[in-house]
């Protein structure tokens, strides 16, 4: 009988029963067949409820929508330009530092493909880039990002994991500027190859560029600021950061109304914060089950069955987690997946810290892997061609993120160093 519930909740799930409901079904069946009352589940949304990190998901996630209207991208796009336009293939490093910047503020990667999609594609088309150079560029570009601050899948991983937040956003800086530079590099090389027009740096348009741009530019910068001096913490970094951006939209550039736009984009983006929370508490739930099941321990014991070195356990993490990263959004799959991994990575003597930029990285990347990466449909629906196309276009770009995650997997002082030499001093 059990089985046939199992079989049926999982036939559910892929007909596209909700995330949630199906958590809390597994959950609730997992708990009644140990004899566990389901109480159990109603602790660990209390447990939610209460945390005080929770307050800077909406906080974050607020300030992303409201940077997402107006003419926010549009800035960012010409301040790089200016700076970097002069570069052989530089409006490329321009589209992947602009969306880059994007998704860290906004911690979505298919809102920066759809509103600086139709700004960049025919830029870099204009500047005679091939269109499927474009196409996978611009693709792959919406997964940068995610591990700097404020990104919200960072903050979501150390609340679940219990890895300090403000150590998470200090650790991802010199792995997020690598996944950026590789294919920033790239872009480069053939930019160089294919003769691309360089227009020269002009100073009279880059310090105007940056008078546009100068009220948004800091944003990042003040956010890490503000965690690493010990004047606020990454909550109170969210509330400060959430009222800064609502004075430069309404009263600076004047983009949205107050009391016409505000109310709107505040409901929109907690439409957005109330799905993670109610796949949050869900998941919370299921992971009580695991826990009272052993399942952990039970998956330990059958991996040092066939993987005895760390080496083997990372290469058989990025592989597992880059799968997950193609079926599942990256939300949903912290919530599930971390507490799974997170006692089999410290069985392996894997820092939590490092796993936690391997884990971003890693669904990152699957949001680009064929047949089902999210971003590859997005971007298919976005630029107006076929999924298949964008598999071919994306292929190079992924090589090339595979090659920074196999860097950052196996060379943990990139991520450690940081953390190491600024929260220990």
């Amino acid at each position: 009988m059990i089985i046939l519930m199992v079989i049926l909740l999982l036939i559910l799930v892929f007909m596209g029963l909700p995330l949630f409901i199906g958590l809390l079904a597994a959950a609730m069946l997992g708990l009644y067949v140990n004899q566990v009352e389901f109480t159990a589940i109603v602790i660990e949304i209390f447990r939610l409820a209460n945390s005080p990190v929770l307050l800077a998901i909406p906080l974050f996630t607020f300030t992303g929508y409201l940077l997402a209207e107006g003419n926010t991208g549009a800035r960012m796009v010409r301040f790089s330009r200016s700076l970097l336009g002069w570069l052989p293939g530089g409006h490329g490093v321009v589209a992947i530092i602009t969306c880059a910047f994007f998704t860290s503020l906004t911690g979505a990667t298919g809102i920066t493909i759809i509103a600086l999609g139709g700004l960049l594609f025919p830029m870099l088309i204009a500047e005679k880039y091939e269109e499927d150079f474009t196409l996978g560029l611009l693709t792959i570009s919406g997964s940068l990002g995610l591990h700097f601050p404020p990104c919200l899948a960072v903050i979501l991983y150390g609340f679940v994991s219990g890895v300090n937040i403000e150590k998470l956003f200090i650790a991802g800086i010199l792995p997020g500027i690598l996944i950026i530079s590789i294919p920033a590099v790239y872009s480069i090389y053939k930019g160089k190859k294919w003769n691309l027009n360089r227009p020269p740096f002009s100073s009279k348009e880059f310090l105007s560029a940056f008078r546009e741009a100068m009220w948004e530019l800091p944003i990042p910068l003040v956010i890490i600021a503000g965690i690493y001096s010990g004047l606020n913490t990454a909550t109170e970094a969210a509330a400060i950061t959430v009222g800064y951006v609502i004075i430069i939209k309404t009263l600076v550039f004047r983009e949205l109304s107050f009391f016409k736009d505000l109310p709107g984009i505040a409901i929109e983006s907690m439409k957005m914060v109330g799905s993670i929370l109610i796949i949050m508490g869900a998941a919370l739930g299921f992971t009580n089950y695991l826990i009272d099941a052993f399942i952990p321990i039970k998956i330990l014991h059958f991996l040092e069955g066939f993987i005895q070195s760390r080496v083997g356990f990372l290469l058989v993490l990025n592989l597992f987690l880059i799968v997950v990263g193609c079926m599942m959004d990256i939300f949903s799959a912290i919530l599930v997946i971390v507490p799974l991994i997170v006692p089999l990575a410290a069985r392996f003597g894997i820092d939590p810290v490092h796993l936690g930029i391997i884990f971003i990285a890693n669904l990152g990347i699957g949001y680009n892997t064929p047949p089902v990466g999210l971003n590859l449909f997005i971007a298919s629906s976005r630029f107006k061609r076929p999924v298949v196309h964008l598999y071919k276009a994306t292929l190079p770009f992924l090589l090339l993120l595979l090659t920074g995650l196999f860097i950052i997997t196996y060379f943990p002082a990139l991520t450690l160093f940081l953390p190491k030499l600024l929260m220990n001093s």
